[in-house]
């Protein structure tokens, strides 16, 4: 439970935000409620998507929503969970809750929500643990993106947990650490007063421990954002050119319907940092090309920047994210612990073809039991849960 000073902060800081904007519709529920996942210090609800047939080893994308979204709605206009089931990887929606932020942003800008093993930043972590060990997925192949609020949160967790994660996502965000009071998260929102590039790198080299190698970015953008200024691609990007060693020049730039992309690849040719600016997009998440639906923040533009982000962490097309046309081979990540204990839904159709009903987890008496006693015992281990 938070404390009542700190809730009533939290209520302070977002009050400028109440009608900023409006509440998403959703349809038909495709998400799993996930429970047990440890102490959940910045009390977070997670859900999370299974294709039929998911094969142990597969990949783990978290997707984080944005300000008065939630997991469902998110997940129905931006086309994940369809993604998901072409491509064949799980999926973790963490959920914010109105006792923590009353417009359900995640809390980006709060220092005691984004420092490692802290806040939200720290349950987001325990709710990856979890879906590793309960699913037998890939610790190699973790990936995070999220828009605007959950597109910072998605930068608090590259900086905070880089071992952990193979690439990011970041839609109209903010770069990890650019602003820590309230003022200043306005003022970063609105373009004013940026840290400088060599304070940008600072940062998240002192957000943790880690050496490398480090996280992909992709960042995204549009050109014509009231609420969250275009400069702050810029920033981002530099934020994460230093622990990449790349010039500040990018390395090509290509434009063409209405997108313009500038990449950063390191001298083997592997793109590690790209910008995507959508000429005249506002505020929001650039769907289209048939995946995904339109809504609130949700914008049409014929380009998914669901399908693009996945292609170029190399979970789509494997040399897309090569500026050299040829395969990229898989980023080596730190050492990783085998899972101890794999946990499958019931198969149904191939996944291709699955039902619209998401696949569940139905675990009864003492086997519920033994299941929470096996992940919790890992979660433990891991140093997540006491």
């Amino acid at each position: 439970m938070r404390n009542i000073s700190d809730t009533i902060a939290r209520l302070a800081a977002l009050r400028g935000l109440q009608n900023t904007h409006p509440s998403s519709f959703t349809s038909a529920d495709r998400l799993s409620t996930l429970g047990n996942f440890g102490t959940n210090p910045g009390a977070l609800q997670a859900r999370y998507y299974l294709p039929a047939d998911l094969p142990d080893g597969a990949p783990l994308v978290v997707v984080l929503h944005g300000c008065t979204q939630n997991a469902d709605s998110y997940d129905h206009h931006s086309g994940w969970s369809q993604l998901a089931d072409e491509g064949g990887f799980a999926l973790l929606y963490p959920e914010q809750q109105r006792a923590n932020n009353p417009n359900l942003c995640f809390n980006w800008f709060l220092p005691a929500d984004t420092a490692r093993e802290r806040g939200e930043v720290s349950s987001i972590r325990q709710m990856i643990e979890t879906m590793v060990i309960a699913h037998g997925l890939d610790r190699k192949q973790i990936f995070v993106t999220g828009l605007s609020a959950g597109g910072a949160m998605a930068a608090a967790m590259l900086a905070t947990y880089p071992e952990l994660f193979a690439g990011g996502g970041i839609i109209a965000g903010l770069a990890f650490g650019c602003a820590t009071t309230i003022p200043e998260a306005f003022d970063r929102m609105r373009g004013h007063g940026s840290p400088s590039e060599q304070e940008l790198q600072r940062l998240v080299r002192k957000a943790s421990k880690h050496n490398g190698p480090w996280p992909r970015i992709s960042i995204w953008q549009g050109s014509a954002d009231h609420t969250v200024a275009s400069g702050n691609a810029g920033s981002i990007a530099a934020q994460w050119r230093g622990v990449h060693k790349l010039d500040t020049a990018p390395t090509h730039s290509t434009s063409e319907r209405g997108r313009s992309r500038q990449v950063w690849a390191d001298e083997a040719g592997e793109a590690k940092i790209e910008i995507n600016m959508i000429a005249g997009m506002g505020h929001g998440t650039p769907i289209g090309n048939g995946l995904g639906t339109a809504g609130p923040y949700m914008l049409d533009v014929g380009i998914s920047s669901t399908r693009e982000i996945a292609r170029f962490w190399g979970l789509g097309d494997a040399e897309y994210s090569s500026v050299s046309a040829r395969s990229r081979s898989a980023t080596p990540r730190g050492e990783t612990t085998p899972s101890t204990f794999h946990l499958r839904a019931a198969s149904g159709e191939p996944a291709k073809a699955r039902p619209a009903e998401p696949a569940r987890i139905e675990l009864q008496g003492s086997q519920a039991g033994a299941v929470k006693k096996v992940i919790e015992g890992a979660l433990r281990a891991a140093g997540l849960m006491r």
